[in-house]
């Protein structure tokens, strides 16, 4: 695993499609924004794994 700092506004890339950018940070809680092409399905961990449960 790749461990990063990022502070607000900063932005991660990913390859050249991808980029990740820290929106907020609050308490415990952060906000990113994730830009990447629609071809590229994103979704948070646990609705991920709901998709591949429904799929068995």
């Amino acid at each position: 695993m790749l461990i990063l700092n990022r502070r607000t506004g900063e932005n991660l890339r990913i390859g050249t499609n991808v980029s990740i950018t820290v929106l907020e940070l609050k308490d415990d809680q952060i906000k990113i924004g994730i830009r990447a092409p629609k071809s590229l399905l994103t979704h948070p961990e646990e609705i991920y794994v709901r998709i591949k449960m429904n799929k068995k």
